[in-house]
C-alpha cells in the first residue's frame, strides 16, 4: 500500500481555512473601499464624528422644550457658521504671513552667519563651499559649436545659428472663462462641506433609526442588552469628544495668546493648528510647536523669542496632558499606545492628513463598539488598553511555557494590594482549572501536565518569602474605620484577613516540623496544586510537606513520611473519581489515624452541596473547595483561629516525591 505523503484536512480545519480566507479577502475589500472611496468616505466619517460632538447640544435644547428639527437645524447652522469664521481667519492669516515673509529673510541670513562664524573648523567648511561653487561653474559652462562636416578640403565651418525668440499669447479669456477659473478651485471643498452639512442633519434627525439598524447588522440575541450597551456607547463618544474639543480649543486659544503676547506673527493661526493638531496623539502638540518655532528664529535678531515660544508648549502641554485630562476624563481614551501609533500610520496612509487627525477619535469609535458588539470584539482586542488576556489566563500561559518569572513578577504586584491566599484562590487556582479543562480534551500530553507541575513548584519557592497580608492591628475602640475596613474586605474575600500562626503558640500536636501534609489525588495537576497550598499553608505558620499521587498507591502508602503530621489535604482538581477519593481517604486513615482529613475538590463553580455528598462518600473529616477555605479548615483545627498573632513563618514547605 502506498503511503499518502499528506494527511486529509479535516472538515473542522478546513472550514476554519475557509472563514480565515474570507476574513482576509473581506479585510482587502474594506480597505480598497476605503482608498478609493475616499471622497465620500471623508467627508461622512467626518459628519459622524460630528454628530458626537452635536448630539448633546441637540439633547440639550431638546431638553428645553425646542422640536428636534428646529434644535438640529439651529445647532449644524451655528457649529458651520463657527467653522466658516475660523477658516476665514485662517485664510486671512495666511495671506499675511505670506506677505510677511520676504522681510524676514535678512534676520535669518544674519542668523546662519553668526551660526557659521562660531562653528568649529570654519576655514574648512568655506572651502568646501568654495569648491563646490566652482565645480557648480564648471558643469554649467556651455559647450563650444561642432564643427560642420564638409565633403572636401575646402569645406568650412558655418557659424552657429543665433535662435529667435518665440512668444506665445493666448487670446483675452472671457467673463464665463473667467468665472470658470474663479469657481473651479471652490467647487471641491464646497461639494465636501454640503455632504457633511447633509449628513451632520440627517444622523442627528435620524439617530435611532441608524442605532437600530447597527444592533440588527451586529446579529445580537438580547436586544435590550445591546441597545442599552450602545445607547451607553454613544453618550460616551459625545462625551469623550466634546470634552476634547472644549479642550483642545482651550490650549489653542492658550497657545494663541501665549504667541501673541510673545510677538510671534499670525499667533491667531498657530493657536487654531495647535488646536487641531493636538487631536493627533503623542506628536501633535511637537508639531503645532515647530512653525512657530521657526517662525521665532525668522523674526527675533536675538533668541529670546525662540526661548519664550519654547517654554510656552514645554509649560502648557504637559499641564494639559498629565494634570487636567486625567482630571476631566481619565487618563487615556481606552487605546493602547501600540494601537494609536498603528492607527495614526493606516490612516494617514489611506486618507493623507486629514486621516492623521482622525484617526485617533476613528479607532476610538471601533473600540467602543468592539467592546459592545459581539462580532466586532476583536477591535477591541487589537486596539484597547485592556489587557488581552486575564490574570487567570497569563498564570496559565507562563506555566505552560515553563516561565514563572514573569507569573512571580505579576504575584508580586497583586500581592501590593491584596493577601497571598485572594492570589491562590482568583488567579493561580483559576489557571490551573483551565489547565485541567485543556487536559480533559486532550490538549495537554504528559509532557506538558510535568512542565506545568514544575513550573508552579518554581513559582511557589519563588514567593515563598512573601509574607501573607495579616489582620490588622486595632489600638483602641474608637478606631472604628479600621474595623469597619476589615469587615468590608471579609465580605468581598472571606479569607483576604486569615491569622499567621506562631510555632510556639500552636498545640503539642501541632508543633511537628512538617503539622500540614498536602497529598495529591490523581493527576499532575493535583500535584501543582497540592504545591500551592502547601506554599500557603506554610506562609501562615503551618508549615506544610507535599507528595504526589504516587504516595497514595498501596507499594508506596506504607513508606510514606507522617511522624508530627496533625492535618492531611487530600487535593483534587475535578469530581470525577469518588471512588478513587474513597480508597485514598481509607488508606490515609489507616496510616494516620489521628489526623484530620480535609478533601479538598477545587473545580470551577463547586456546589457546596455536591461537595458535601463527596464528603460523606470518601468518609473524610472535612471537605474545602477552594485554598483559602482549606487553609481556614487548618487554622481552625490548631483551636487559634480567633486570635490575631502576627509572626511570620521562618520554614519553608517542602516537597516530597514518593
Amino acid at each position: 500500500m502506498i503511503k499518502q505523503p499528506f494527511k486529509a484536512r479535516t472538515s473542522e480545519e478546513l472550514i476554519a481555512l475557509l472563514s480565515a480566507v474570507a476574513t482576509a479577502i473581506l479585510a482587502v475589500i474594506i480597505i480598497m473601499t476605503l482608498y478609493f472611496g475616499r471622497e465620500i468616505i471623508i467627508p461622512i466619517a467626518l459628519a459622524i464624528l460630528l454628530s458626537f460632538v452635536l448630539a448633546p447640544l441637540v439633547g440639550l435644547l431638546q431638553r428645553m422644550r425646542v422640536p428636534r428639527g428646529l434644535a438640529v437645524v439651529s445647532v449644524v447652522v451655528i457649529a458651520f457658521a463657527l467653522i466658516f469664521a475660523m477658516g476665514s481667519l485662517l485664510a486671512s492669516q495666511l495671506t499675511q504671513l505670506a506677505g510677511d515673509l520676504p522681510r524676514y529673510q535678512s534676520t535669518i541670513t544674519e542668523k546662519i552667519q553668526s551660526f557659521r562664524d562660531t562653528t568649529a573648523g570654519r576655514g574648512t567648511l568655506e572651502r568646501a563651499s568654495s569648491m563646490l561653487k566652482d565645480l557648480s561653474k564648471e558643469l554649467d559652462k556651455p559647450k563650444d559649436a561642432a564643427p560642420a562636416l564638409g565633403a572636401g578640403t575646402n569645406s568650412k565651418a558655418t557659424a552657429p545659428l543665433t535662435p529667435v525668440p518665440v512668444e506665445v499669447r493666448q487670446p483675452d479669456p472671457g467673463a464665463l472663462e473667467s468665472l470658470q477659473s474663479l469657481i473651479s478651485p471652490l467647487l471641491h471643498p464646497l461639494a465636501t462641506t454640503g455632504i457633511i452639512i447633509i449628513f451632520v442633519i440627517f444622523i442627528l434627525l435620524q439617530r435611532e433609526d441608524l442605532r437600530n439598524r447597527l444592533i440588527r447588522l451586529a446579529g445580537s440575541r438580547d436586544l435590550q442588552r445591546t441597545t442599552a450597551a450602545l445607547d451607553d456607547a454613544a453618550a460616551r463618544l459625545s462625551r469623550l469628544f466634546l470634552i476634547q474639543l472644549l479642550l483642545n480649543g482651550t490650549f489653542g486659544i492658550i497657545i494663541g495668546v501665549g504667541l501673541w503676547l510673545i510677538g510671534v506673527p499670525s499667533a491667531i493661526l498657530w493657536g487654531i493648528l495647535a488646536a487641531v493638531l493636538r487631536f493627533v496623539p503623542y506628536i501633535g502638540a511637537t508639531i503645532a510647536a515647530a512653525f512657530p518655532l521657526v517662525l521665532a528664529i525668522a523674526v527675533d535678531p536675538t533668541w529670546s523669542m525662540l526661548l519664550w515660544t519654547l517654554a510656552l508648549f514645554l509649560v502648557v502641554e504637559p499641564i494639559v496632558g498629565h494634570v487636567i485630562e486625567p482630571m476631566v476624563y481619565g487618563h487615556s481614551t481606552g487605546l493602547s499606545p501600540v494601537a494609536v501609533v498603528v492607527s495614526a500610520t493606516f490612516w494617514t496612509a489611506l486618507w493623507g492628513p486629514i486621516g492623521l487627525v482622525l484617526a485617533t477619535p476613528l479607532t476610538v469609535c471601533m473600540v467602543v463598539l468592539g467592546r459592545h458588539v459581539e462580532r466586532l470584539e476583536f477591535l477591541d482586542v487589537m486596539f484597547g488598553d485592556r489587557p488581552a488576556l486575564s490574570p487567570p489566563e497569563i498564570f496559565y500561559q507562563r506555566m505552560l511555557a515553563g516561565d514563572p518569572t514573569e507569573a512571580s513578577e505579576k504575584a508580586e504586584e497583586f500581592l501590593k494590594e491584596r493577601s497571598l491566599t485572594s492570589y491562590y484562590d482568583e488567579v493561580a487556582l483559576k489557571g490551573l482549572q483551565l489547565a485541567h479543562a485543556d487536559a480533559e480534551r486532550g490538549a495537554l500530553d504528559h509532557q506538558r501536565l510535568t512542565k506545568i507541575r514544575d513550573a508552579v513548584s518554581e513559582f511557589a519557592n519563588n514567593i515563598s518569602d512573601q509574607e501573607d497580608r495579616p489582620l490588622p492591628k486595632v489600638t483602641s475602640t474608637t478606631d472604628a474605620e479600621a474595623t469597619s475596613a476589615v469587615e468590608t474586605v471579609a465580605e468581598d474575600a472571606p479569607y483576604e484577613t486569615l491569622p499567621i500562626l506562631s510555632n510556639k503558640d500552636l498545640p503539642p500536636e501541632w508543633q511537628g516540623e512538617h503539622p500540614v501534609l498536602c497529598v495529591a489525588g490523581r493527576s499532575l495537576l493535583d500535584e501543582a496544586a497540592a504545591i500551592m497550598l502547601g506554599q500557603l499553608s506554610t506562609a501562615h505558620g503551618l508549615a506544610a510537606r507535599v507528595h504526589s499521587a504516587e504516595a497514595l498507591s498501596t507499594a508506596n502508602i506504607f513508606r510514606l513520611e507522617t511522624e508530627g503530621v496533625a492535618i492531611v489535604s487530600l487535593v483534587y482538581m475535578d469530581a470525577s473519581g469518588p471512588a478513587h477519593m474513597r480508597y485514598s481517604v481509607r488508606r490515609l486513615r489507616r496510616k494516620l489515624p489521628k489526623a484530620t482529613i480535609i478533601l479538598g475538590c477545587w473545580m470551577r463553580d463547586m456546589d457546596p452541596a455536591a461537595l458535601e455528598e463527596l464528603r460523606d462518600g470518601a468518609k473524610a473529616d472535612l471537605a474545602a473547595s477552594s485554598l483559602g477555605e482549606a487553609l481556614k479548615l487548618c487554622i481552625e483545627a490548631t483551636g487559634l483561629e480567633g486570635r490575631p498573632l502576627i509572626t511570620a513563618p521562618d520554614r519553608l514547605f517542602t516537597t516530597t516525591a514518593a
